[in-house]
């Protein structure tokens, strides 16, 4: 089997091996199955995508929607070079999942609003499947609704006409969209259950998602939460687009 791709962006080492160990758990797939690149950590090295059976984006500290003058040179420097990459995605319909961070970049690549409106605070919310959705192959056989983990500073405002609304919450309207046949994003985290939501709430406690002095009562909450359906998608993906 070709491997899967796992664009990653999080410099923090605890939170970044978590991410990697989600996806190939989840997955269902061996180290070799899965290839990794930190995109935070040098430039992006070319990339075929012929090699690949699909393409994985983890989230991310970085917000899209931030202005470019208050980016980091990192944040801009990984932005420019994915663009080139989503162009070719895009064009050749590549199987392409997108964690959080995947609404930012697939959404803002494919015109869609992105901005602060639709933050979510970290904890479980119910995730409702429209029914473009229930006709999804990778939400084939989920619930009708399911609990799901977020924790994010930006949302999508508005999708671009040509994209499928495939899941909606009370809180964020936009929470997983298709683009084409097989691009797809998530702003839950299908690949978080909860220790590793809990972990990420240790590594982020002092990154503005939530006042630094509550990290023990969020991370209480996401512990109570029964959030198991989500990490199904990551499966269904890895079934439907492996290939030799």
């Amino acid at each position: 089997m070709k491997p899967f791709l796992l664009l990653a962006s999080r410099a923090e080492e605890v939170a970044a091996v978590g991410e990697r160990d989600a996806f190939l758990r989840f997955g269902g797939l061996e180290p070799h199955q899965l290839h990794r690149v930190r995109m935070e950590a040098g430039p992006l090295p070319p990339i075929d995508l012929d090699d690949y059976s699909g393409v994985l984006v983890g989230g991310s500290p970085f917000n899209a929607s931030t202005p470019d003058a208050e980016k980091s040179e990192t944040q801009r420097r990984v932005e420019a070079e994915l663009e080139p990459l989503l162009d070719d995605v895009v064009g050749r319909d590549f199987p392409f999942l997108g964690a959080c961070y995947g609404v930012g970049t697939l959404g803002l690549h494919q015109g869609a609003v992105i901005d602060e409106h639709y933050g979510e605070e970290v904890g479980p919310v119910t995730v409702e499947v429209t029914d473009d959705g229930r006709a999804d192959p990778l939400l084939a056989g989920l619930p009708a609704s399911f609990s799901a983990f977020v924790g994010h500073k930006e949302a999508c405002r508005t999708l671009p006409d040509h994209a499928v609304l495939l899941a909606s919450s009370a809180t964020c309207p936009v929470q997983m969209f298709r683009v084409g046949e097989n691009q797809y994003a998530t702003q839950f985290h299908p690949e978080l259950d909860a220790d590793g939501i809990a972990e990420r709430i240790e590594v982020y406690k002092e990154y503005g998602y939530f006042p630094a002095e509550t990290a023990a009562e969020v991370t209480a909450r996401v512990r109570a939460a029964d959030v198991s359906v989500p990490s199904r998608i990551v499966a269904a993906f890895v079934r439907r687009y492996a290939r030799d």
